[in-house]
């Protein structure tokens, strides 16, 4: 089965920190580019950073950019989403999608487009998405 796989979330303390994982299963990340949004109660999706795989080009939203950093492992195909200073506000459903690289689609746009969906789509028509990973972030 294809399918991308988040983990790592959990309870952290205000200041605190995690890393999220995002692995691919059934496929490789080679031509594919990878991003992470979340989904705040109340709120629409965000686009938070994503990576075109094969060259590392990366993209990170403003008010990440200087917590939030992306690694990856190729051997494994995991896309890592390593957050630090993490904020009450930052408490959110993390989820990963993925989607084969459009060379006339620059990463800011993939990712903004996908944003504007609002929701966590169902089915592949817009990449493989995973069913998230719960960020809590109390004292």
């Amino acid at each position: 089965e294809v399918e991308v796989v988040e983990s790592g979330g959990g309870l952290v303390q205000p200041g605190g920190s995690l890393r999220l994982s995002c692995k691919a299963s059934g496929f490789t990340f080679d031509d594919y580019a990878v991003g992470w949004l979340r989904h705040a109660p109340g709120k629409g999706l965000e686009w938070l950073s994503g990576m075109r795989w094969g060259d590392e080009t990366t993209v990170s939203a403003a008010s990440i950019k200087d917590r939030f950093r992306l690694t990856k492992d190729n051997s494994e195909n995991i896309l890592y989403l390593q957050m630090n200073h993490l904020q009450t506000e930052d408490t959110a459903m993390y989820y990963c999608a993925a989607d084969k690289f459009k060379p006339q689609v620059p990463l800011t746009r993939w990712m903004t487009a996908i944003q504007a969906l609002g929701t966590r789509p169902v089915g592949s028509a817009f990449g493989y998405w995973g069913q998230g990973t719960q960020v809590t972030v109390s004292s």
